[in-house]
């Protein structure tokens, strides 16, 4: 029953970490050819102002994890993702074990295949003030962090988020540009891991209806509700 417990909390702190992943993953999504002389900064602002939505694939790994679950954190995972503001989006991992974020909106669900699960969830529970509430909303990137620029490093033009409030789950997050479009993104956590998300295959202001954001719980499923 511990053994059961324990994989239980460690599958839902995955997707809890999917979310702000998701957030940060997509949050400086640019058109191509905006902003082309502006720092990170202005075209993240940019991005706010005129990206509605977009598509694409990811890759990402936890470096640093412990415990129990370490082993399957730093697996290397890779999937695609979609979101339309407000507050919809799609984060589906494929390799090397599926897993699924989808958000309607008004509410988002989180599921697991391997613990037959789904989690429920408020957008503003799930969201907070973390940068999700930037990339699927209207509000502005300093109201919620402390925003400096950083030396370009690995070919990219990098800038650093470090949250205003304690309670926001990381530490803080660094993204790299390279030609108006966001290369990399890394996440360091309140543990001392830091998650490294690298995208591709970027479309902004695909067309994209209601059906991509809506979930269903598969019969036999558990739902639970937080």
């Amino acid at each position: 029953m511990q053994r059961v417990t324990a994989r239980a909390h460690g599958l839902q702190a995955r997707a809890a970490r999917g979310v702000a992943v998701l957030a940060l993953a997509l949050a400086p999504v640019l058109t191509p050819g905006a902003a082309w002389a502006a720092s990170a900064q202005e075209q993240l602002k940019s991005f706010v102002a005129t990206v509605s939505s977009a598509s694409g694939n990811f890759s990402q790994a936890t470096a640093g994890a412990a415990g129990p679950q370490a082993a399957r954190a730093k697996a290397p995972q890779s999937g695609t993702f979609s979101f339309q503001r407000p507050g919809k989006f799609r984060w589906a991992v494929q390799k090397p074990y599926e897993q699924l974020i989808v958000s309607d909106g008004k509410q988002v669900y989180q599921y697991d295949p391997d613990l037959a699960q789904v989690t429920v969830r408020k957008v503003d529970q799930a969201i907070g003030t973390s940068p999700a509430a930037i990339l699927f909303g209207s509000g502005s990137l300093e109201q919620s962090f402390d925003v400096s620029p950083l030396p370009a490093k690995d070919g990219l033009d990098w800038l650093r988020a470090k949250p205003r409030s304690s309670d926001a789950g990381f530490s803080r997050v660094d993204i790299g540009f390279k030609d108006n479009l966001p290369a990399r993104i890394e996440l360091l956590d309140a543990f001392g891991q830091t998650t490294r998300v690298d995208l591709s295959g970027i479309t902004p202001n695909p067309r994209l209806g209601d059906k991509d954001f809506q979930f269903t719980p598969p019969k036999g499923v558990d739902t639970v509700q937080m």
